[in-house]
C-alpha cells in the first residue's frame, strides 16, 4: 500500500462572507488536551462559555449555549423546537437565507406566509408589522444580515410590535454578531442564532444561540427525556414532542444545566475555540470591535469606488461586514476570482441565485477584518482587473483606502 501524502494547506487570505481567518490564539486553544465531558474542569468551562455568550449576545437570558454543528444546525434547532405542525409563521425574505428559513419552517409543518422584497433592499418595518396584524402568526422569523445581498434589516420596531402582539421573533444573526451591534434584549428578540465561522472568527462547527422564557415555556411543554436515560415509571407520552432528537433544545438545555443530563458528546476542541474566541472579543471590547469593522469597511468601500467600480444594493441598509461589488460589463467574474486565488492567494466570493455572476462579495469579518487584508485585496484586485482589460482608475483604490486609515490616525493623535 502506498502511503498517502501529508496534508498540505496553502496559505490564504480569506475575504469572503464566511468562513474567515481564525485568530492564532483560537487555534492554539483548540490544540489543548482533551477533557472528558463531565470532568469538573470541562463543565466549568461550559458555564464560563455561557457567561461570555450572554455578554457578546447582549442578553440577560439564562439560556445561551452552542449547538454542535454549523449555523444552519442552530437555526434548525431553534425553529424545529418552537414550530409545531400547523403553526403560522411569517418570513419576510430579502435574500437567500430567508429562503433557508422558509425551507426549514416548511419541513417543521408550518403554514408559511412569505413576504418578498427586491434583492439589494430590505423591508420597511411598517409593512412587516401590517402583515403581522393581518395573519397573526405564532412566529416571525427573519434574517438580520443577509450575506447573499449584503443588506441588513432594521429589527427594533418589528421586535417591539412582536412583543405587543404576543408573537415570537426568531432572528438569524449569523453574519452580524460580533461585527456590528445586535441588541438581543433591547430589540425584543425571543430567539437568536449565530455561527462561529463569521464575525466570531472561529472555525465552522458551532452555532451559539440564546432564547428567553417565552421560548423556554414552549420547550418545557414539548419536553421529553430520552428513553435510555429514564426509568420506566418516568416514561410519558408527549404528542407535542420535538421531532429532532439531536436538535431538541429541551434536551440540550438539560445538558447545559447543572443536571448535565447526557445528550451527546460535546465537541471538546470546538468549545475550547469558542471560549477563547469569545474571550478575545470581550478583551477587545464590543464597541471597539464594531468600530474596527466600520473602519475597514469604509476603507474597502472607498478603495472600490475610487477604482471606478460600483456597489450593489441600497447603501442605506448595507451590511457593514459584507461589501457587494457590481462586476464590470465584459468581465468574467469567476475568472477574476480564480486569478485572485491562484496568483495572490486571496479568496472573495460570488453570490447566489439571481445575483450569481453579477456581483462579488467581499467580507470584512472577525480576524480577517484588518488593514493589511483590505489593502492587499484592493491592490491585487486592481492587478487582476487590469489583466482582464477592465477600465479602472489605476492606483487610486489603495490610495483612497490609505486616506481613510490615515485620517483615522490623525483624528486619534489630536
Amino acid at each position: 500500500m502506498q502511503p498517502t501524502n501529508r496534508l498540505h494547506v496553502p496559505a490564504r487570505t480569506i475575504m469572503t462572507p464566511g468562513p474567515v481567518e481564525v485568530d492564532p490564539r483560537v487555534l492554539q486553544a483548540m490544540s489543548s488536551s482533551i477533557l472528558g465531558q463531565f470532568d469538573p474542569t470541562f463543565t466549568s468551562l461550559m458555564n464560563e462559555t455561557m457567561n461570555q455568550l450572554r455578554k457578546v449576545l447582549q442578553t440577560d437570558n439564562h439560556w445561551a449555549f452552542p449547538v454542535d454543528g454549523t449555523s444552519r444546525a442552530g437555526i434548525e434547532a431553534m425553529l424545529c423546537s418552537v414550530i409545531e405542525e400547523g403553526d403560522t409563521v411569517l418570513i419576510p425574505s430579502f435574500g437567500r437565507f430567508g429562503g433557508l428559513l422558509t425551507e426549514i419552517a416548511e419541513r417543521c409543518g408550518a403554514k408559511v406566509h412569505l413576504m418578498h422584497c427586491e434583492w439589494g433592499s430590505v423591508f420597511d418595518p411598517k409593512n412587516v408589522i401590517d402583515e403581522m396584524k393581518t395573519i397573526r402568526p405564532k412566529v416571525v422569523a427573519m434574517v438580520h444580515g443577509d450575506t447573499s445581498t449584503g443588506r441588513m434589516q432594521p429589527l427594533e420596531e418589528i421586535g417591539r410590535a412582536c412583543r405587543e402582539q404576543d408573537i415570537l421573533l426568531i432572528v438569524d444573526a449569523v453574519a452580524t454578531v460580533a461585527g456590528t451591534n445586535v441588541l438581543t434584549d433591547e430589540w425584543n428578540i425571543d430567539g437568536l442564532i449565530t455561527g462561529t465561522q463569521k464575525c466570531l472568527s472561529i472555525p465552522a462547527g458551532m452555532a451559539p444561540l440564546t432564547y428567553n422564557e417565552r421560548i423556554e415555556n414552549i420547550l418545557l411543554e414539548r419536553k421529553s427525556i430520552e428513553k435510555g436515560l429514564v426509568s420506566q415509571d418516568q416514561l410519558a407520552s408527549n404528542t407535542r414532542k420535538i421531532r429532532s432528537n439531536y436538535l431538541d433544545l429541551s434536551q440540550l438545555q438539560d445538558y447545559w444545566s447543572p443536571a448535565r443530563l447526557n445528550h451527546h458528546t460535546e465537541a471538546t476542541t470546538m468549545l475550547y475555540g469558542l471560549y477563547e474566541g469569545l474571550r478575545l472579543i470581550l478583551e477587545e471590547g464590543l464597541e471597539n470591535r464594531f468600530e474596527r469593522h466600520r473602519l475597514n469597511e469604509r476603507a474597502l468601500v472607498a478603495g472600490v469606488e475610487a477604482m471606478g467600480l460600483t456597489l450593489f444594493g441600497d447603501n442605506g441598509y448595507k451590511l457593514p461586514t459584507v461589501t457587494c461589488v457590481n462586476i464590470p460589463d465584459g468581465v468574467n467574474g469567476d475568472s477574476v476570482r480564480s486569478m485572485l486565488l491562484e496568483e495572490f492567494g486571496i479568496e472573495i466570493a460570488s453570490s447566489f441565485g439571481p445575483l450569481h455572476g453579477k456581483i462579488w462579495r467581499i467580507g470584512t469579518m472577525g480576524y480577517s477584518c484588518q488593514q493589511r487584508n483590505v489593502l492587499l485585496t484592493l491592490a491585487s484586485l486592481e492587478a487582476v482587473l487590469l489583466r482582464h482589460k477592465a477600465k479602472i482608475n489605476v492606483g487610486d483604490g489603495v490610495q483612497a483606502a490609505l486616506d481613510v486609515y490615515q485620517k483615522k490616525e490623525r483624528i486619534e493623535s489630536v
